[in-house]
């Protein structure tokens, strides 16, 4: 699927389904841009979640931007709340593209927020400052993946393909994109960290002036 929903209990569903289980309230809406990702986190849902062939996230081509256009001009935009750009791969890696599309959402309907769903790399996959890519009001939240408390422990989780220091240049991206955009929200998983690192990536937020949220952890 490029547009999605997310039903009860994490269950990826058809923006048709959403509707027709769902008639009335409010809701977000997910696009899937690629399948591609830097990382090969030890926790990923990508080779855990079974899916059905009809709602798999895992995409047989990437869709184009006119494609990508082409699935969100039939969405019901007034049930629509926000816009994730998110899905199994790391939306970034089509950095021109994504920034294209967030644009288009607001031209077209300023009054839905837009949030991406990032490992907070792309600096390093294309070596420069991308955080600038999000100015001019296009994107209103941006939520990176802490993940660890530390290099090391980084490193071991994600296994980035950048090595130790993917860590900094997260944090790094984290620290510029606050220029940009209003929220920047960093996020670790419940069951992959316990109490006390959780506490350790809290300090390590405040201590930069970001906002931690601890993700409930989905495996099935």
């Amino acid at each position: 699927m490029i547009v999605y929903a997310v039903d009860t209990g994490g269950e990826y569903i058809t923006v048709a389904e959403s509707q027709r289980r769902h008639p009335v309230g409010q809701r977000s809406l997910y696009v899937n841009l690629t399948n591609r990702c830097p990382c090969a986190c030890t926790f990923c849902l990508r080779p855990l979640k079974h899916m059905a062939e009809e709602s798999t996230l895992w995409l047989k081509h990437e869709p184009t931007v006119e494609e990508v256009k082409a699935e969100l001009a039939v969405v019901p935009w007034p049930l629509i709340h926000e816009v994730v750009f998110c899905g199994f791969g790391e939306p970034t890696m089509r950095l021109q593209d994504l920034v294209t599309l967030l644009r288009w959402v607001k031209e077209e309907h300023p009054e839905v927020n837009t949030r991406v769903n990032t490992n907070g790399l792309s600096d390093l996959v294309y070596e420069r400052d991308t955080a600038p890519d999000f100015s001019g009001g296009i994107l209103d939240t941006i939520s990176i993946s802490l993940n660890a408390s530390n290099a090391e422990r980084y490193l071991a989780l994600t296994c980035s393909r950048f090595g130790i220091g993917s860590y900094e240049a997260m944090l790094t991206f984290a620290q510029h994109c606050k220029a940009y955009v209003p929220q920047v929200i960093m996020t670790v998983v419940d069951q992959v960290e316990d109490t006390e690192e959780i506490a350790a990536c809290r300090a390590i937020c405040e201590a930069r002036g970001l906002t931690l949220r601890v993700r409930a952890y989905e495996a099935s």
